[in-house]
C-alpha cells in the first residue's frame, strides 16, 4: 500500500463508493461507517440481507471507547487480542442507528496489519468492513479474485494477498455468558483464560 494507493482509496470513499484491501485474515470490502449512502450500495454490491450488521473496524485500540463501551471483561480480551484477528461485540456509543441495525450492539475490529493501520488513520473515519464476497459465498482471498467477483462494482481496489484464509473470531461479550458466534485462529478457550 502505498500513499498513492492511500488517496486514490480516499478518494473513493468521499464519493460514497465501496473499496476492497487486503487483511490479515480474507480481502475485506469497506465504506465510511457515517455514509447512508454507501452503505446500501455495499448491501446492494455484496447481495446481503438488510438484517446482518458490519464490522466497525478501526486503525487504532485506543478509539474503540468512542464507539463501544469497555468494561473490564473487554478491557482484557482488547489488551490480549487486538490489533488482531478478533471481532468483538459491544455495546455501541455514538453510531447510526442503520449500523447497528437499532440493537446497540456493533463488532469492532483492529486489523494486525500496519499497511491497513495506517490506511485507518490515514482516513481518520472508520469503516465498515466485511469480508469480500458475495453473500453466502467463499471470501476473496486476493485482489485478483475481488476483481473477477465484483467486476466494476467497486471504487477501489488495493493490490495484494490476504494474509491467513480463516475470517476472525466473533466473540460476543454483551452478556454474561461469553459467546462464540464464528471460531477463526482465536479459540473460546484462549478468550475465557484471559478473561
Amino acid at each position: 500500500m502505498l500513499r498513492k494507493d492511500f488517496e486514490l482509496a480516499k478518494n473513493a470513499l468521499d464519493k460514497s463508493q465501496v473499496i476492497a484491501f487486503p487483511t490479515e485474515t480474507v480481502m475485506g470490502l469497506g465504506v465510511y461507517y457515517n455514509d447512508f449512502e454507501a452503505y446500501n450500495l455495499l448491501n446492494k454490491i455484496k447481495c446481503r440481507p438488510e438484517d446482518k450488521p458490519y464490522t466497525l473496524m478501526l486503525g487504532d485500540v485506543n478509539d474503540i471507547s468512542k464507539y463501544a463501551y469497555i468494561d473490564e471483561r473487554a478491557e482484557k480480551v482488547i489488551r490480549a487480542f487486538m490489533p488482531g484477528e478478533i471481532t468483538i461485540l459491544l455495546r455501541s456509543k455514538n453510531l447510526p442507528n442503520y449500523v447497528t441495525h437499532k440493537t446497540g450492539i456493533i463488532g469492532i475490529r483492529v486489523p494486525d496489519l500496519n499497511e491497513l493501520q495506517e490506511f485507518l488513520c490515514y482516513i481518520k473515519t472508520p469503516l465498515l468492513v466485511p469480508s469480500a464476497n458475495k453473500s453466502g459465498e467463499k471470501p476473496a482471498l486476493n485482489s485478483n479474485e475481488v476483481k473477477h467477483i465484483f467486476l466494476n462494482e467497486l471504487g477501489y481496489i488495493f493490490e495484494g494477498t490476504a494474509k491467513g484464509g480463516v475470517p476472525s473470531t466473533l466473540v460476543d461479550l454483551t452478556n454474561k455468558e461469553v459467546k462464540i458466534y464464528r471460531e477463526g485462529n482465536i479459540k473460546l478457550k484462549d478468550i475465557l483464560d484471559v478473561i
